[in-house]
């Protein structure tokens, strides 16, 4: 990890995040105060599994993977994080280990918010900590999700809705979260299985590819049917 020589304000970095968006000024200062920010290279490794959590990281710029590793070395991917998307809040707020480990999938910035101090303005500030504990309900929630749909749908419906849940513009252009293996591990399926649901949505004029990370929608209605199950 290099922490940038020359910090630039980190107030719009921690604004445009949800986990903070209901503090007041007071409580977005003294966050601000804390915050530093380090840059990492592509590959290189952000935390390991099972370290002492060095706080909490907002992505300014670039990609983290979060993944889990078992004993036989083989990694699941637990969720991608981009700009305005936080990591490792779950083991800064609970003082824990980290349960997972993350490296940068590109150059990255990030805002950290270290665990030191903010386990320190937690124990006496009511606001904040509410405002975390929302934070992490929205997570909860997440992986409830993550689990149901690997657990009831099937191979076409998780990568469905997962187009469905990714941001799109004006023009039906989606920005794939990460490599094409790297989603396919975190919808717990193999990077063929991923390539044929496309090919086969492209096949049924639903999308169409525009490079290896943008996907251009060109039927969103019967896109949310499939996902829903109601072609």
């Amino acid at each position: 990890m290099k922490e940038v020589s020359d910090p630039r304000p980190v107030r719009d970095v921690l604004a445009a995040c949800g986990l903070f968006q209901g503090l007041d000024d007071q409580q977005m200062s003294l966050l601000c105060d804390m915050g530093r920010r380090c840059r990492y290279r592509a590959g290189e490794t952000v935390f390991q599994q099972q370290m002492p959590c060095p706080g909490i990281f907002v992505v300014d710029r670039g990609l983290v993977r979060v993944f889990r590793s078992g004993p036989n070395g083989q990694q699941h991917v637990l969720h991608l994080c981009g700009p305005n998307q936080t990591f490792a809040e779950v083991a800064a707020i609970g003082g824990f280990p980290l349960p997972a480990s993350a490296s940068a999938a590109e150059p990255t910035e990030c805002v950290l918010i270290p665990t030191d101090r903010l386990q320190t303005e937690l124990l006496s500030n009511h606001a904040l900590c509410h405002q975390l504990l929302t934070g992490m309900a929205f997570w909860v929630r997440h992986f409830v999700q993550l689990v149901e749909d690997i657990a009831l749908r099937d191979a076409m419906s998780r990568v469905t809705r997962l187009l469905c849940d990714l941001p799109c513009d004006a023009n039906g252009r989606i920005a794939l979260p990460g490599s094409k293996k790297d989603i396919a591990n975190h919808l717990n399926l193999t990077s063929e299985t991923f390539s044929r649901v496309l090919r086969r949505l492209m096949e049924k004029q639903v999308i169409e590819s525009e490079g290896s990370r943008t996907i251009r929608v060109l039927d969103a209605d019967a896109l949310g049917d499939i996902s829903d199950h109601r072609e």
